[in-house]
């Protein structure tokens, strides 16, 4: 534990300014030598004895002038709760939390909950504030309640139309604007609907969403039907799909790389098992590695890494994964090499094989480091003229590891 007294003081600041804050919270603004926020929280804390510091862009640009201040009183003014979503975060990544005194006010999440009288802890909060708008889709389920933090006063309309062009236009919006302070004001409309402009840069959206008989929703459970992806036939498909994220074993957090990733869909659907996932897609020709960020953004996980190259070389620089899948270039012994050596200890690769060539390295594979061999065999009924018959799909050889 370090040593050194608290000298960095958080402060959560409303749209009332000085008068919202407590005894404690405007003590440490006022003995503070700087004074770091936004042009509008240091025009609600005026007036102010301290040298005062804006936030640059890019944020982090502030971050020396900061840490050269150690043992300082040095204050940071941020909206609200500082730890949500908020600059707090950030900074005790850099600063001992023993170093850090924190006065964090309600969050815009509880203000709207509360305005709205809807129970928080069974609301979907997230934030779109310098994140992509498609974001939002995997939480688009029917009668959900969402609070969004907008990047700016476009974002209602945005979402909006995001909603009525996936199946949800009567989804209702609530917009919330300048909550807590003189300004404060409401507006509200169902998504194909939606025509409010001149919205306050600072608002947060509530959603009570409502899904048409059209409505794309993403279902919760791995194996997305194969329509869901635009793909050139480079396909993991839905049954062999659900059966090897199963073999992968995503746990919360970790980093997945998809190797030979075709149409992106092992990587999407990583990303989907929980909104911490990452994932990197390595795919050698461009017109695919095009439709997996196509399929990514359109399923909610724009996030997703798409990197253009032949692996083993591209993997080169990349950060080390918590899991592997190879659906391509089975049949390269040094592609598995450079995995298995990427993987940490507890890592998990999975290879799926369809030819007789990379089937029989998986073998070869087993034999020398173990794991576990199946045989996946797919069959889908389909017309026979006038009849119905069972149509099977080319068997599929999986290996799968745990790295010891």
């Amino acid at each position: 534990m370090s040593s050194v007294a608290p000298w960095l003081f958080v402060v959560g600041i409303g749209e009332d300014g000085r008068s919202g804050l407590s005894p404690a919270a405007t003590a440490a603004l006022d003995g503070a030598g700087l004074v770091v926020g936004g042009r509008r929280h240091l025009e609600l804390a005026a007036p102010l004895a301290a040298e005062t510091l804006a936030w640059p862009s890019p944020l982090t640009d502030a971050y020396p002038a900061i840490l050269a201040r150690r043992g300082q009183p040095t204050c940071v003014l941020a909206t609200g709760d500082p730890f949500h979503y908020g600059v707090g975060a950030e900074l005790a990544r850099l600063v001992p939390a023993s170093e850090i005194a924190a006065f964090p006010q309600a969050s815009a999440f509880s203000l709207a909950a509360a305005r709205l009288g809807w129970p928080l802890a069974e609301v979907g909060c997230l934030t779109l504030h310098g994140r992509a708008l498609e974001r939002v889709i995997p939480h688009l389920q029917p009668g959900a309640r969402l609070l969004v933090l907008s990047w700016d006063g476009t974002t209602p309309g945005k979402l909006a139309a995001l909603l009525a062009g996936r199946g949800f236009p009567r989804s209702r919006l609530v917009v919330l604007e300048a909550m807590g302070g003189p300004r404060e004001r409401r507006r509200t409309g169902l998504a194909a609907e939606f025509a409010e402009d001149a919205i306050d840069p600072l608002n947060t959206i509530a959603v009570e969403v409502a899904a048409g008989p059209d409505a794309k929703v993403i279902p919760l459970s791995a194996g997305l039907d194969d329509g869901w992806f635009e793909h050139d036939g480079q396909l993991t498909k839905a049954e062999i799909r659900a059966v090897t994220l199963a073999a992968l074993r995503p746990r919360a957090g970790q980093l997945l790389w998809d190797v030979g990733a075709g149409s992106g869909s092992i990587g999407i659907e990583w990303c989907l098992r929980h909104p911490a996932n990452r994932a990197i897609a390595i795919e050698a020709r461009e017109e695919r590695a095009g439709r997996i960020r196509r399929n990514a953004s359109y399923l909610g996980v724009p996030d997703l890494r798409v990197v253009v190259g032949r692996a083993p070389d591209s993997l080169a620089g990349l950060p080390a994964p918590d899991a592997a899948f190879l659906g391509g270039g089975v049949s390269d012994p040094a592609l598995v090499a450079a995995l298995l050596d990427a993987l940490p200890s507890g890592g998990r690769l999975v290879a799926n094989a369809v030819t007789l060539e990379s089937e029989g390295l998986l073998l070869r594979l087993h034999a020398e480091h173990g794991g576990t061999l199946r045989r996946l065999s797919v069959a889908r009924a389909e017309p026979v003229g006038h009849l119905t018959g069972w149509r099977p799909a080319m068997p599929v050889t999986q290996w799968a590891l745990t790295k010891p």
